[in-house]
């Protein structure tokens, strides 16, 4: 069972320009934040972004990505676009993944700090 994730970024603001407004598509809010980070949850912090503690820069895990899960592929489709309109870069279009599986409705992203985020459906709407 995961407790949360954490992705490194070496600029909280940046990150919270972005992710903000990104998470809350799918249902996820800032609870909280310092300095050094940003948690955002429903309730319980599920996702962080953070300064790495040994404070070297943060960078991007090579095959390392989150996938958030979604409704509906419109969902996806506002995940992916507001994603892009907060600074992020195309890493994979909406469409079905079907390497994946047959339902596998899916948009990739990269954050301002290169990190990989995706959002992720199986539901036919």
């Amino acid at each position: 069972m995961i407790h949360h994730i954490s992705l490194g970024t070496n600029d909280v603001q940046r990150a919270r320009a972005f992710y903000d407004p990104v998470l809350a598509v799918i249902g996820l809010r800032l609870i909280r934040q310092d300095g050094h980070a940003l948690h955002y949850g429903t309730g319980e912090i599920l996702f962080s972004l953070v300064a790495p503690v040994d404070g070297r820069p943060a960078a991007p895990g090579n095959g390392v990505h989150v996938a958030f899960a979604a409704q509906d592929k419109a969902m996806v489709q506002e995940f992916h676009r507001t994603a892009l309109a907060h600074g992020g870069s195309e890493d994979g279009a909406p469409g079905l993944r079907p390497e994946y599986n047959a339902n596998y409705y899916a948009a990739f992203i990269r954050a301002p700090d290169g990190n990989k985020i995706e959002a992720v459906t199986h539901s036919s709407r």
